[in-house]
C-alpha cells in the first residue's frame, strides 16, 4: 500500500490548500489511504462537521485531532457520530468519540489508525502505552490489518522517538504531529516501521507555527498580548509523510517527506 499522513491543517489557508490539491495528490502519487490531522482546521482551534465533510469529500480516509479536538464546543457530538474522526485514545473513556478505527481502503484492504496524546509539556492525560496496547489487542499487522498507523500528538521529540522504537516492527508508521514544524528525520526503523518526529503543518510558514506573526512577536517583546492570535493567511505548504508497505507483512519498504506549495522547498516521493 501507499499511505500518506498529512500534518496539522492550520486555518483556512491550510484547509483550502489540502481540499484543493488532495484529489490530484492521490492520483499523481498513487495514494491508497490518506490520514490527516485536522485539529486546527477551524480557525486554528478544533474542527467542524462541515470542514470534516469537505476533507472526506476531497479524499481523506481518516481524520485525527489532538489537544484542540473539542475546542468547537457545538461540534463535540460529531465525534460520536463520525467513525472516521478520531480523538486521542488515552483521553478519558467518558469523552465523546474514539481513539482508533479499523478502516477499509478503496481497494478493500484494512488500515488501523490509532491516535495518542503526549504527556510531556502538555495537559495531563493517561499513559500512552496502555492505550496503544488496548487498541492493538487482537489486531496483528499483516493479519487483521494490512497497515497500522499511529499518530503521536506530542510536544517532546524524545517521547515520540520512544514510541517509534517501542512499536518498531509492530506497526507500519509512527508519525508525530502537534509542533507544526516538519522534521528532517523521515526513515524506516530497523525492524520495518516508518517514522517521522513531526509531519509539520499544512499552513502558511510565514508565521509563528501557523499563527499570524504580529501577536507572537509582540508577546515576545512586551510579555503582553493585545489581541487574540489568528491563523496566518498566506499561501500554504502541504506537509506530511508518504510510506510504502509490504503486502504480506504490512511493514514499510520506503518513507519520504512530502512538501508541496507555499514557502518550503518542494519534496515528493518517487513515482509509484
Amino acid at each position: 500500500m501507499r499511505i500518506a499522513f498529512l500534518g496539522d491543517i492550520m486555518g483556512r489557508t491550510g484547509r483550502e490548500a489540502v481540499i484543493g490539491q488532495l484529489p490530484e495528490l492521490r492520483r499523481s502519487l498513487g495514494l491508497d489511504f490518506i490520514i490527516i490531522n485536522a485539529e486546527n482546521a477551524a480557525g486554528g482551534f478544533g474542527i467542524t462537521r462541515g470542514i470534516a465533510e469537505d476533507l472526506f469529500d476531497a479524499g481523506a480516509d481518516c481524520l485525527t485531532t489532538g489537544n484542540h479536538a473539542f475546542d468547537q464546543r457545538d461540534e463535540i457530538p460529531f465525534f460520536d457520530q463520525e467513525t472516521r474522526l478520531l480523538r486521542p485514545a488515552n483521553y478519558p473513556a467518558s469523552n465523546p468519540g474514539r481513539g482508533a478505527g479499523l478502516y477499509t481502503s478503496r481497494d478493500g484492504r484494512q488500515v488501523l489508525v490509532i491516535q495518542v496524546h503526549g504527556q510531556r509539556f502538555m495537559n495531563p492525560v493517561d499513559d500512552m502505552v496502555p492505550a496503544i496496547e488496548r487498541e492493538l489487542e487482537g489486531v496483528k499487522l499483516g493479519r487483521e490489518a494490512d497497515a497500522i498507523v499511529v499518530d503521536v500528538h506530542a510536544e517532546a521529540s524524545s517521547e515520540k522517538y520512544s514510541v517509534g522504537h517501542y512499536l518498531d516492527g509492530r506497526v507500519s508508521l509512527v508519525c508525530g504531529s502537534h509542533t507544526h514544524v516538519p522534521t528532517a528525520d523521515v526513515q524506516v526503523l530497523p525492524a520495518g516501521t516508518a517514522y517521522q518526529t513531526d509531519a509539520g503543518m499544512c499552513g502558511d510558514y510565514d508565521s509563528v507555527i501557523g499563527m499570524d506573526k504580529t501577536v507572537p512577536i509582540e508577546q515576545l517583546v512586551t510579555k503582553m498580548r493585545s489581541a487574540r492570535m489568528q491563523p496566518a493567511a498566506g499561501p500554504a505548504t502541504i506537509c506530511g509523510i508518504v510510506v510504502d508497505t509490504d503486502d504480506k507483512t504490512g511493514l514499510s519498504t520506503g518513507a519520504w517527506a512530502l512538501r508541496v506549495g507555499g514557502r518550503l522547498a518542494e519534496t515528493l516521493p518517487p513515482a509509484r
